[in-house]
């Protein structure tokens, strides 16, 4: 497989699972509903750019919400995202918030159990175990296991 086609592998594959999750809501919530299939696209693309760009964003300036609501608010939060993407892209309708909420979590639940089911590439966790002096301890396992830098 050639370096260009590597690099936009994990994008497209995002792509796909978000596609998969806003076809999956806009099937079974009612209140969202596309046109057509590039509408469905375009709209899973939007969403996809606002979840890399400004969903971080919005998550630290409601910290304090989401620690007294123990991460719920972030519900709300992919909710409103979905609400802008309905209100952006013509082809591809959220008539109410509550729809968009619902439709939100059945988002986040497909791409969790795809994402699960497919094993994508950057779930690992390398963990990296050291002394109390700085020096790294001898591996237990060969030193292929995970690595974290603590």
């Amino acid at each position: 497989m050639n370096e260009r086609v590597k690099s936009w592998k994990p994008f497209l594959q995002r792509w796909a699972i978000t596609t998969l999750g806003v076809l999956v809501a806009a099937n079974i919530v009612r209140g969202i509903r596309y046109d057509t299939v590039p509408g469905l696209l375009a709209a899973s693309l939007l969403l996809g750019i606002l979840n890399a760009f400004l969903k971080p964003v919005m998550l630290v300036l409601s910290l304090p919400l989401l620690v007294a609501s123990l991460g719920f608010f972030t519900l709300f939060i992919n909710a409103f995202l979905l609400f802008v993407v309905g209100q952006l892209v013509k082809s591809f309708h959220v008539e109410t918030f509550g729809a968009a909420f619902w439709g939100g979590l059945l988002i986040s639940v497909v791409s969790i159990a795809t994402n699960a089911l497919l094993g994508t590439p950057d779930s690992r966790i390398p963990i990296r175990r050291s002394r109390r002096d700085g020096r790294p301890r001898p591996p237990q396992d060969g030193g292929n296991g995970p690595v974290i830098d603590v």
